[in-house]
């Protein structure tokens, strides 16, 4: 069962509670009777072992990208090279 929060919207209480996806929302806090909010908070949720993106094809596509990037930075530097050597003979030639 998921973790709801809910915030009084009259005394500012958080309030947690363990509730079914079929069960109705919070409206009223326990403290001071006011109006309660569902909050929106961050998931601790995490998959972990073998069959999941994050094991087994992430590394293999930010490896993909880096080696992308270095191949793209290389030919970068080829042309470079290539078109101040062109540019070098032709002043020569003058």
């Amino acid at each position: 069962m998921p973790i709801y929060e809910y915030e009084c919207i009259k005394c500012g209480n958080i309030e947690e509670t363990l509730q079914k996806f079929s069960d109705k929302p919070l409206t009223k806090c326990k403290l001071c009777k006011g109006k309660l909010t569902k909050l929106v908070s961050q998931s601790t949720f995490h998959l972990k072992g073998s069959g999941w993106y994050v094991t087994d094809y992430a590394n293999k596509s930010k490896r993909s990208a880096k080696s992308a990037s270095k191949d793209k930075a290389a030919k970068t530097t080829e042309s470079k090279r290539s078109n101040s050597g062109s540019t070098a003979s032709k002043t020569d030639s003058d």
